[in-house]
């Protein structure tokens, strides 16, 4: 890594997560909800009488935590100002706490928080409101997503951001997936198609593809293979999200032994490789250095 790039790391405000106190607390509290929640299936079973279930809970909050804990993360280098993030950041944090609470408390209710129908009027408002959260988280991620595509000079991190890029477009993806289940109400389309796969697959790329960046900028690496690297996997993970897409449009499952979910697999596959590269290279620049000291000295 060059010397610009390890001062630029060292900037707090290229350091991941920086001033984002409330957006990680905010996360952090999906997995604790996740926690109890699967702490009382164990205890009771997952399902709630007339449509609650827990499992369904679970995964949610759970779900949705680790997205805002990735929106926290990459938040620092969009570049926006205090105010604009302060925006963003509340943005996030009131449709996430809502989400959380519709989740969690509609299936311990035993009512389903979006299409109830055994609900009442309330219930009905609950989830259209619920909607309506969903619809406020994607505008303020289409709003911290902006920034990542202006070209700004010097950029900071340019290998994580070029991950980034790559992630906030197979984002949108998972939210066209997620307006889809809305429009339907419900996850299934056709005789097996699961809108969910799609949903889930699209969101885990803002952990996915960051990463491959990530590694690369600790490494001894040149940049343009490095850019290969990063290129290679990211398109390779919106590809397989693509032809999950086809496959689920056809209303067909994604886990059958048909063409486009064995391409999918054959894409993330690319992925894998490539992330198995850049943590290989990362180990070899170590030079005997353990990785807690590589991150002491040059931050997240």
């Amino acid at each position: 890594m060059s010397e610009t790039n390890r001062n630029a790391v060292k900037d707090v405000n290229g350091r991941l997560f920086a001033g984002e106190r409330l957006l990680v607390i905010v996360g952090l509290l999906g997995f604790a909800l996740s926690a109890i929640i699967a702490l009382y299936i164990g205890l009771n079973g997952a399902a709630v009488l007339p449509e609650g279930n827990l499992e369904s809970a679970f995964s949610f909050d759970a779900a949705i935590g680790l997205f805002i804990l990735s929106i926290a993360a990459i938040m620092p280098l969009s570049g926006l100002s205090s105010r604009k993030r302060a925006i963003i950041r509340w943005l996030f944090i009131q449709g996430t706490l809502y989400s959380y609470a519709v989740e969690t408390i509609q299936h311990f209710r035993g009512i389903n928080p979006r299409f109830t129908q055994a609900g009442t009027l309330a219930d009905s408002i609950f989830g259209a409101l619920f909607g309506l959260e969903s619809l406020v988280i994607i505008v303020a991620t289409v709003l911290l997503a902006v920034p990542f595509f202006r070209k700004r000079q010097p950029e900071t991190r340019p290998l994580l951001v070029l991950g980034i890029r790559y992630a906030f477009v197979s984002t949108m993806v998972a939210f066209a997936g997620g307006v889809w289940m809305i429009l339907l109400q419900g996850r299934y389309t056709g005789d097996a198609g699961n809108l969910i796969v799609l949903h889930g697959l699209g969101f885990h790329a803002l952990q996915a593809l960051p990463l491959l960046g990530w590694l690369l900028e600790r490494a001894s690496t040149d940049g343009k293979i490095a850019r290969m690297w990063i290129h290679a996997g990211s398109i390779a993970w919106m590809l397989s999200i693509l032809l999950i897409a086809v496959q689920t449009i056809l209303g067909l499952s994604a886990f059958e032994l048909t063409v486009f979910p064995v391409l999918a697999g054959v894409m993330l596959l690319v992925w894998l490789t490539a992330a198995a590269v850049s943590v290989r290279r990362l180990l070899k620049s170590l030079d005997g250095a353990s990785l807690f000291n590589l991150l002491r000295d040059r931050g997240l």
